[in-house]
C-alpha cells in the first residue's frame, strides 16, 4: 500500500457529516466547551460548614451564604449586599478568628499578579452594621486575633484601626512610593515569593511583626502606556534584574501595649532574603525564614517577642537551589510539620520545637505535591502525590508517626481535595484526559464518596457532536533519557499518511505539561489544529518537575542547555516516526516556552522549521534576580551561562519561520526581551514575524477579542509555514528517504 502525503492541510481535514470542527470562536468567544465548575468556598471553624459568595447577575448582587457539608445544602444566607445601604455588592471577603465579624470588599483594582487595593467595610453579623475601615482605597486589611482591631497598609505605611472606639492609628510614616515599603512586599517578592501581605498579628493581638522594604536603590523600570489619550503615559515601577541590587528587607515588631516599633536583628543568621514570616502556636515566638542570594542555604529562626533574639532552629543547604513554600504547620507543642527536597524528592519531617528531627513522615521515589494539613485530634496528615505516577495525582493520609498510610481517592488521575477545617470531610476534584471535573464528597476517615456534587456530563454529551482525538500519554526516549510526553493525532489518523508535527512546550524549572488532567482552552486550539491534519505532541524534558530533585535542578546554571536539548532529540525521535514528516517541524511556547522555541529556531534551525515565541525571555540578564538567580546564581558569577544560552546570541543560525509577540504592557517579562532580539535579528539580516499587543500585560488577554486574535494569528502563521509546505503528491517512502 503506498503512504500518501497530506496535501494543503487547510483543505484536506476530512469530517464526518454527523460530527462538527472546532472554531476559533468556540474556544475564546462562545465558551463553548467551558466546565461546570463548582464556586469557590471556605470552610468555616465553627461547625462543618462551608461558605461561598454567589452573584446574582440579573440584580446585580452578591450573597454569602452558609452551606453544610454533610447535606450540600444552604444553611442560611450570612449576608447580602441588598440588605446593605452602602454597599451595592461585594466581591470577597474573610472572616474574623471568631467568624462573627467579615471585611467585604468592594470597587477592588489589580495592581499586578497577586496584589490589588479596594474599599473595605466591616460587617458584623449579629447587628447586622456596617463600619469602613478607610474612605480610601487600602490593601490587605487582616483581623487581629480578637477582632477588635484590622491592620492594614494604604500607601506604603501600616495603620491600625480599633474597631471599638473606631480611631486610626499610623504606625509607619516613612513609606514612600518607589521608595520606602512597609507591610506590603515589593515587585520582585511579589511575583517570586508569592506573597504580599508581609506583616502578621501574634496570637495574643498585641503584637505586629511586618517587613520593611527600602527599595530607594533598586534601578527602576519604566513602561509607555499607550492607553486612549492624546499623550501616551508612563508606569515606573522598581525592578531588580539579576544581578543588580535588590531592596533591603529588614523585620520589626509593632508592639501595641507601648505603641512603639523596633527593629529586630537577625544576626549573622539574617542573610538576604526574608520570604516568610509567621507566629508559632506559642504567642511571643514568630518564626521567620532567611534564605541566602543564591538561595540555597535556609534558616528558620525563632524571635523572642520580648527580648527581640533569634536563634536558629533548622538550616537546610542544596547544591542548587531550596524552593519557598507554605509547608510549615506549628503543633500544640510547638513542634513543626515541614516538607523537604533533601533526600532527593519532596517529603513530609516532623521537627520537635528545638528544631531535633523528630522523623520523615513520608518517604519513597515520588513526590508529596500538596500538603494539606494536620488533624490533631486523628493525628493525621493529609496531602497529594505521585505515588500513581508523575502525571497523576492521589490524596492520601498518614499518621504523624509515619504509619497507617491511607489511600483516599478512587481513580487514577488528577484528585485535588479541599478538606474542612474539622477534616471530617472534603470535596474531591477529579479530571483526567477523558474526564471533565467531577466534584465529590467523602469522608475523611475512609476516604468513602458521600455525594456527588457537579460531573459535567453534559459538556461530555456536548463533546460527543464534534471532531476530537484522543490524547495520547507515552513515554519517549531519546539519547538523552526517557521523558514523558503526549500526543493528539487528528480524528482521521491514518498511519500510511505523513503529518507536519507541531510542538508544545514549556520546559521552566519544576513545571509540568503532561499531566493526566481535564483540556485546558489551548487544549481545544490543539484539537482544531489536529482537525486541519496537524499532529501535535508535548514533551517535558530535563528540568520540569515532580520526577525528583536531580532531575528538575541538572539545569542548574544553565537554564536553556539542557532543555532545548532535549526538545531537539525529541523531535527528531518523534520525526523517526513514519507517520511524521521530518521537514515540517514546528514549535511553540509562552514566557519560558517562548524562550524555549526561540531557542529551538536558532540553536534547532536544523530540526525546527517554524516557531512562535509569546512574551518571551531572550536573556536571562533581563529578567528579575529573585527567580533567575535561583537556577542562574549571578550574571557577575555566570557570564556564560547567560550568554551561551541565550537565542539573542545564536540569530545567525536562524533558517525557518519565526514569529515574535509580545505586550507592550508586560511588567514581568518586559517587551525589552523581543526588542533586544528583533536588534539582533535585524542586525543579522534574519527575516522574521513580529506583533505587539499595546497595553498588554504577560498574559495578552484584557480588551476585547485579544485571546481571539492571538490565536487567529498563530494559527495562520502555522497554516502558512507547516500547512502548506509541500504541493506535490508524494509517497512517505519517498519522504523518508
Amino acid at each position: 500500500m503506498k503512504k500518501f502525503l497530506i496535501l494543503l492541510l487547510v483543505f484536506t481535514a476530512t469530517v464526518s457529516a454527523q460530527k462538527k470542527d472546532i472554531t476559533l470562536e468556540d474556544i475564546w468567544s462562545y465558551g463553548t466547551f467551558r466546565t461546570d465548575r463548582l464556586n469557590a468556598f471556605h470552610s468555616m471553624d465553627k461547625g462543618d460548614y462551608y461558605t461561598i459568595l454567589n452573584f446574582d447577575r440579573i440584580t446585580g448582587n452578591a450573597s454569602l451564604d452558609k452551606y453544610s457539608y454533610q447535606t450540600l445544602k444552604k444553611v442560611e444566607t450570612i449576608v447580602n449586599s441588598k440588605d446593605l445601604g452602602d454597599i451595592r455588592y461585594f466581591e470577597s471577603y474573610q472572616f474574623d478568628a471568631n467568624e462573627d465579624k467579615l471585611l467585604l470588599a468592594t470597587d477592588s483594582e489589580r495592581i499586578y499578579r497577586h496584589s490589588s487595593r479596594g474599599i473595605y467595610y466591616v460587617y458584623t453579623i449579629a447587628t447586622q452594621q456596617l463600619q469602613l475601615v478607610s474612605e480610601y482605597k487600602i490593601q490587605e486589611p487582616t483581623f487581629s486575633p480578637d477582632g477588635t482591631k484590622i491592620a492594614y497598609m494604604y500607601e506604603n505605611n501600616l495603620y491600625i484601626k480599633d474597631l471599638v472606639s473606631n480611631a486610626t492609628l499610623q504606625i509607619t510614616k516613612d513609606g514612600k512610593k518607589n521608595n520606602i515599603i512597609n507591610g506590603i512586599t515589593d515587585w520582585v517578592y511579589e511575583e517570586e515569593f508569592a506573597f504580599v501581605r508581609a506583616f502578621e498579628w501574634n496570637g495574643n493581638s498585641d503584637k505586629l511583626a511586618f517587613l520593611r522594604f527600602d527599595e530607594s536603590e533598586v534601578p527602576e523600570f519604566s513602561m509607555d502606556i499607550y492607553g486612549k489619550t492624546l499623550y501616551p503615559t508612563q508606569q515606573v515601577f522598581k525592578y531588580p534584574k539579576a544581578g543588580e541590587k535588590n531592596a533591603e528587607v529588614t523585620l520589626h515588631l509593632y508592639n501595641l501595649q507601648t505603641n512603639f516599633s523596633k527593629a529586630i536583628d537577625l544576626g549573622e543568621k539574617a542573610q538576604y532574603y526574608i520570604p516568610r514570616l509567621q507566629w508559632t502556636t506559642e504567642a511571643n515566638t514568630l518564626a521567620v525564614t532567611t534564605l541566602n542570594r543564591h538561595q540555597n542555604n535556609l534558616n528558620l529562626l525563632f524571635v523572642d517577642g520580648n527580648s527581640l533574639t533569634a536563634r536558629l532552629i533548622l538550616n537546610e543547604k542544596d547544591a542548587a537551589y531550596i524552593d519557598i513554600t507554605d509547608n510549615l504547620t506549628f503543633l500544640k507543642d510547638n513542634s513543626f510539620i515541614w516538607t523537604s527536597e533533601k533526600d532527593g524528592y519532596n517529603h513530609i519531617y516532623h521537627y520537635g520545637k528545638t528544631g531535633k528531627l523528630i522523623r520523615q513522615v513520608t518517604q519513597g521515589n515520588w513526590e508529596v505535591t500538596s500538603y494539606y494539613g494536620y488533624n490533631p485530634s486523628t493525628k493525621r496528615i493529609f496531602y497529594q502525590s505521585t505515588e500513581d505516577g508523575s502525571i497523576n495525582r492521589t490524596i492520601y493520609a498518614i499518621k504523624l508517626n509515619g504509619k497507617g498510610k491511607q489511600r483516599l481517592s478512587s481513580h487514577t488521575g488528577t484528585n485535588r481535595a479541599a478538606f474542612s477545617n474539622s477534616f471530617n470531610y472534603y470535596i474531591n476534584t477529579f479530571s483526567d484526559a477523558n474526564t471533565p471535573p467531577v466534584y465529590t464528597l467523602h469522608d475523611a476517615k475512609s476516604g468513602k464518596q458521600l455525594k456527588d456534587i457537579k460531573n459535567n456530563r453534559l459538556l461530555l454529551k456536548k463533546l460527543k457532536s464534534y471532531n476530537l482525538s484522543p490524547k495520547e500519554f507515552f513515554t519517549l526516549k531519546t539519547k538523552n533519557g526517557e521523558f514523558n510526553a503526549w500526543m493528539i493525532k487528528p480524528a482521521d489518523f491514518d498511519p500510511d499518511k505523513i503529518y507536519p508535527l507541531f510542538m508544545y512546550q514549556y520546559s521552566g524549572p519544576g513545571s509540568q505539561q503532561v499531566a493526566n488532567t481535564w483540556n485546558s482552552a489551548n487544549d481545544y486550539w490543539y484539537q482544531m489544529l489536529a482537525q486541519k491534519g496537524y499532529i501535535i505532541a508535548c514533551v517535558d524534558g530535563r528540568g520540569t518537575g515532580f520526577k525528583g530533585a536531580k532531575f528538575k535542578k541538572m539545569t542548574y546554571k544553565e537554564l536553556g542547555k539542557y532543555e532545548i536539548e532535549d526538545q531537539i532529540e525529541a523531535a527528531k525521535e518523534l520525526s523517526k516516526r513514519n507517520y511524521i514528516d521530518e521537514n515540517s517541524i514546528g514549535i511553540w511556547g509562552w514566557s519560558f516556552g517562548g524562550y524555549m522555541s526561540s531557542l529551538a529556531i536558532t540553536k534547532g534551525a536544523d530540526v525546527f522549521k517554524m516557531a512562535i515565541a509569546v512574551a518571551p525571555v531572550t536573556s536571562w540578564r533581563f529578567y528579575d534576580t529573585v527567580y533567575t538567580e535561583r537556577y542562574m546564581q549571578t550574571p557577575q558569577e555566570n557570564a556564560s551561562g547567560y550568554d551561551d544560552n541565550s537565542p539573542i546570541n545564536h540569530v545567525e543560525k536562524l533558517k525557518g519561520a519565526y514569529l515574535l509577540i509580545h505586550g507592550t504592557g508586560d511588567d514581568n517579562v518586559h517587551v525589552q526581551n523581543t526588542m533586544r532580539m528583533i536588534n539582533a535579528l535585524v542586525a543579522a539580516n534574519k527575516q522574521f514575524d513580529l506583533f505587539v499587543y499595546p497595553d498588554r500585560t504577560h498574559g495578552i488577554y484584557k480588551g476585547k477579542n485579544t485571546r481571539l486574535h492571538l490565536y487567529k494569528k498563530m494559527t495562520t502563521f502555522i497554516d502558512n509555514n507547516l500547512g502548506n509546505r509541500v504541493n506535490t503528491l508524494t509517497t512517505a517512502k519517498e519522504m523518508k528517504h
